[in-house]
């Protein structure tokens, strides 16, 4: 994949768009492989390699009337990256309209260097139905007057069905805070996927990156886990519902446990909607856990880079859970918790190349006792 960003040496976030795409999925697969002894590995799943990004997580710099779009460079100043071949074609039309915004509703950028300044980010995501959640990430309120007077003239200008105000009040490296101001009448982003099921994304909810493998990947999910026919079933780590509402069936019951309460509210708010046999608890998944040891058939983790850790690991081990289905980001913390499950061997795997151009990637893993 050719981009001028990359060769002008303003981005180097692709570090692998030097290497022919096909070149980059077998190194990965074959990493994985090396990694999870698996009985079975499946054909790796793979999307386009570019316009793939359903969200843009930009950095403001620049100044209110010439903001830039993008990331800041090793001297902290804006890097303008609005022509990035990464996002979808409703993200790349989106941002030049977000930056006019900017201008209109004098949202002025903030510096980090001088600390001085409103705007530290924008954050965008991309429904599948073309649909957008825009939030703008202030440092304090003192621009919400302005950005809400000029909202109308946002709305009618993008598809934006969900636009909020995030708090980030503090001089450090937080992409967000945890205050949200939700300024529409919609407080959710529904991701209908082609696998029949829609999600509710709230704002500090999330979300996969790339909707078509995360697509396959809950498509895989179920195929796999109907093979086995559970009865009782938990998703730890469940964010908005993702596992849990695809592998809720007639006759099974299934629980979804989430850190995120915004996150559990969208998951109930799918599975009401859908009619699905699915509820959902705030709360910690080691917790969680303790909860379900007993009653879980198949239990479903998908943990952040770090693994599940050695806890939750032995939790498992010890359990009379007979499968369990792990989702990794990093194959080097799933094969260390895979060492503290001995009688938990993995039977099925697959990539998912949710990340192109880039050295992550998503693995799937069926492991039997």
């Amino acid at each position: 994949m050719h981009c001028d960003y990359y060769d002008a040496g303003r981005c180097r976030s692709c570090s692998l768009i030097e290497q022919p795409y096909i070149e980059q999925v077998d190194a990965k697969e074959e990493h994985c492989r090396g990694l999870i002894p698996a009985d079975l590995w499946e054909p790796a799943v793979v999307g386009p390699e570019r316009h793939f990004r359903n969200k843009a997580k930009l950095v403001v710099g620049g100044a209110v009337d010439e903001p830039t779009l993008g990331i800041l460079d090793g001297d902290r100043h804006g890097v303008d990256l609005r022509d990035c071949g990464l996002h979808t074609p409703g993200l790349h039309a989106a941002i030049p309209v977000i930056g006019e915004f900017i201008g209109r509703a004098r949202l002025t950028p903030y510096d980090v260097n001088t600390r001085q300044g409103e705007l530290k980010h924008v954050l965008m995501t991309e429904s599948p139905d073309g649909e957008l959640m825009v939030r703008f990430v202030l440092r304090s309120r003192e621009g919400q007057t302005r950005l809400v007077k000029h909202l109308p003239w946002l709305r009618a200008a993008l598809p934006a069905r969900v636009v909020s105000i995030n708090l980030q009040p503090d001089h450090k490296a937080v992409l967000e805070g945890q205050d949200e101001i939700v300024l529409t009448e919609e407080s959710t982003l529904p991701m209908r996927l082609t696998t029949g099921i829609t999600l509710h994304l709230r704002p500090q909810s999330f979300f996969q990156t790339n909707t078509a493998v995360a697509t396959a990947l809950y498509d895989t999910a179920r195929r796999w886990v109907d093979d086995l026919a559970p009865t009782r079933l938990w998703d730890l780590y469940c964010g908005v519902g993702g596992f849990a509402l695809h592998l809720a069936a007639p006759g099974r019951t299934v629980t979804g446990v989430e850190i995120s309460a915004e996150a559990v509210a969208g998951a109930e708010e799918s599975a009401a909607e859908q009619g699905l046999d699915a509820r959902f608890v705030a709360g910690d998944a080691l917790e969680g856990w303790t909860r379900s040891a007993d009653i879980a058939d198949l239990v479903v983790v998908n943990p952040p880079r770090r693994g599940i850790g050695p806890e939750l690991s032995r939790g498992l081990e010890d359990s009379g859970v007979s499968a369990v289905l792990y989702s990794s980001c990093r194959a080097e913390t799933l094969a260390r918790d895979l060492e503290s499950m001995p009688s938990l061997h993995p039977e099925r795997a697959v990539l998912l190349d949710m990340f192109p151009q880039t050295g992550h990637y998503e693995v799937l893993t069926l492991l039997r006792r």
